[in-house]
């Protein structure tokens, strides 16, 4: 089938034009209109998503402040009806509503029926476990359709969903979970990653001692375990309930501000960010979001068979957003596995041939899963035919101009006629996306197209004044749906008001340096906080790694800046260089001169050193921020929990270098 002839964020001014008697001459009236009269934009998405309740709401925003805005009180809605109103239409057009493969090649459909039926029936196990509107249910899972049934069976009930993944270290689950107090575990007792099968039977056995609040677990059996688990129901069991109760189920219809899920946000140092999002908060702005990213129905008058896969694992929000294309009406596409192969056999394309194999439409992953397949000379037609890809989405870090030009280069070598890069930027914080796309705006590579409607991002200066054409710290002036609610146990919103709102006081502050441009284009410069500052000048990091990560020879880089009073900073730069190159003096030249003609002299680094790899979060970010305090002098345990990190063994050679520095 062929990519839709009109693009969602069109069928919506459409829609705007004939019942509201609104049009608009440009995307930037657009935008201005939805961050200005705030409470028709919000009722647009609203009554445009067919969203409806038994009661009324009785305002749009009842409170317009930030934090502890009120949105459409009165209003009730579920996540999960929203999803399951889809079956019958989607079913009908022979659609299914989740296709599943994993390393070892294990495909499975579930149809939308089969969805309704399994959803109903682990609602109905849920509730004879105890399970009551409000409790928490804490998941320990892969992503696997099995988790989705699971979180849509807990939002059927009022039940509030937490999920972790099975990578992660026992001590950062526990961290987490043993913060909501969850009443029942959802967990599987092992998975298959990276080429091995993983046992987790001992490490499920340990979490549930951590975690007393537990006085159940439906557990996922596998064939990767060694033991046996005791648990109170198996998933088979729990899904095998097919009887009149099953098919009479509905759900609830809940408060639309009642709390949908808890996600967590960590920090350099403390305990991760239990954030609460509520479920009509989450609703309204996923439609919004949808509009940009241009995911629709896979049924109807526009319909094009959309199959939308973003990679990730359970434990990034980009799961979040996986998962928003059921409420779409499109089939989803989920891959079980790592991206890259194993440590022994490194192999990316493996979602390229998942693509290929599923005739996936929308293929999503982070910006650093694009620029490795680069480097690793990946030639996309090799993998298959891909002629019904019509869109890659990025996200996690900046994509290099380099990389989208090359993605998109693939694309069309491997048989698609047309591609389009949706790149977003957004944060678990609210569950979305500042910046994103416009189908029908211009492509510039590098840059996300536009800020997203409802969205009244702006770039400040250092005098708290927004600028256009200059770097400047990204805010949101006017509060969205789907802000948090609050942080769970954060007293008197304490957390909360300091991790956004401490450097402006009623706005939100993201933490990224971004350039909104007199196009409206946009250009994420990296975190704020671990902003280059070089005799007055300053740069973001991501800026200096697009200049080193560009040479051939650099596969992975990061740089801090070492800030003394009253002395001279000194940067030093880390690289991971291809296999076999080594970091001589040659090496470190041309590192230089390709920050120098990038750039500026100014921000050649003080010295340059090779390492094995780059400490990175279990969402793909560089830590450059607890490197820098371990190398001004914080020991390693203040500032980084290992427990949340993709690869914590990387930190040993870092601790060694700063104790050789305080020795020195």
């Amino acid at each position: 089938m062929s990519a839709p002839n009109i693009p969602q964020i069109r069928l919506y001014q459409n829609w705007l034009r004939d019942t509201r008697g609104l049009a608009f001459d440009s995307y930037d009236a657009l935008w201005r209109w939805s961050v200005t009269d705030l409470d028709a934009f919000w009722q647009s998405i609203w009554d445009y998503a067919g969203l409806h309740s038994p009661t009324p709401h009785t305002a749009v925003l009842a409170e317009r402040r930030m934090p502890g805005a009120r949105w459409f009180p009165g209003a009730q809605v579920n996540y999960t009806r929203e999803v399951l109103r889809h079956a019958d239409a989607a079913h009908a057009a022979g659609l299914p509503a989740i296709v599943s493969d994993n390393e070892r090649g294990e495909v499975r459909e579930l149809s939308w029926p089969e969805l309704r039926r399994q959803v109903a029936a682990v609602a109905l196990t849920l509730k004879s476990l105890g399970v009551r509107r409000g409790d928490r249910v804490a998941a320990y899972m892969p992503n696997v359709p099995e988790t989705m049934v699971a979180f849509l069976a807990c939002s059927s009930i009022g039940a509030v969903w937490s999920v972790c993944a099975p990578d992660m270290g026992t001590a950062a689950v526990a961290d987490r979970f043993r913060q909501i107090e969850p009443t029942l575990l959802i967990a599987v007792d092992g998975v298959h990653y990276g080429g091995k099968p993983l046992d987790r039977s001992a490490v499920l056995q340990e979490l549930r001692g951590q975690l007393p609040s537990v006085q159940k677990l439906l557990l996922v059996q596998t064939p990767f375990a060694a033991n046996a688990v005791p648990h109170d129901v198996e998933w088979q069991q729990a899904i095998a309930r097919n009887d009149a109760e099953v098919a009479a189920f509905e759900p609830e219809w809940l408060p639309f501000d009642h709390p949908i899920w808890i996600v967590y946000s960590s920090g350099t140092t403390g305990l991760p960010k239990p954030i609460v999002h509520g479920q009509g908060g989450i609703l309204l702005t996923m439609h919004a979001c949808g509009l940009h990213n241009d995911v629709g129905a896979s049924y109807g008058a526009n319909n094009f068979g959309e199959r939308y896969h973003w990679y990730s694992s359970t434990g990034w929000v980009m799961w979040n957003s996986q998962l928003s294309g059921l409420a779409f009406g499109a089939t989803i596409c989920i891959y079980d596995g790592n991206p890259a192969g194993s440590k022994e056999k490194p192999d990316w394309g493996v979602l390229w041939r998942f693509v290929a194999k599923h005739r996936v439409t929308f293929f999503g992953a982070g910006a650093a899963y694009f620029t490795n397949c680069m480097k690793a000379g990946l030639v996309a037609k090799d993998c298959g035919d891909l002629s019904r890809v019509r869109a890659l989405g990025s996200t996690g870090s900046p994509l290099p101009d380099e990389v989208q030009r090359w993605g998109s280069q693939q694309i069309l070598d491997a048989g698609s006629k047309e591609v389009w890069w949706c790149n977003i930027s957004g944060g678990t914080d609210f569950c979305g996306a500042f910046v994103g796309g416009n189908r029908e705006l211009p492509e510039v590579p590098g840059q996300m197209q536009c800020r997203e409607l409802g969205h009244a991002v702006e770039a400040w200066n250092e005098q708290g004044q927004p600028v256009v054409g200059e770097v400047g710290e990204l805010v949101c002036t006017q509060p969205i749906p789907s802000m948090p609610l609050y942080f769970w146990g954060d007293e008197g919103n304490a957390r909360y008001v300091s991790s956004y709102f401490d450097t402006y006081p009623g706005v939100w502050r993201h933490g990224d340096w971004i350039k909104v441009g007199t196009d409206g284009g946009c250009i994420i410069y990296g975190r704020s906080d671990a902003t280059i500052n070089r005799q007055g000048l300053r740069m973001g990091t991501s800026e200096i790694y697009s200049a080193v990560e560009g040479l051939p020879e650099v596969l992975d880089s990061m740089v801090v800046d070492l800030e003394y009073l009253g002395r001279d900073s000194y940067m030093p730069l880390f690289v991971v260089l291809r296999p076999g190159v080594a970091l001589d003096d040659a090496m470190r030249a041309k590192i230089g001169n390709a920050i120098k003609t990038s750039l500026s002299p100014r921000f050649v680094p003080n010295d340059i050193f090779q390492v094995a790899e780059i400490p990175r979060t279990l969402s793909g970010k560089k830590q450059e921020l607890p490197i820098k305090k371990l190398l001004l002098g914080q020991p390693i345990e203040k500032v980084v929990n290992r427990e949340a990190m993709a690869n914590p063994g990387s930190l040993d050679w870092y601790v060694a270098f700063a104790a050789q520095r305080a020795s020195a």
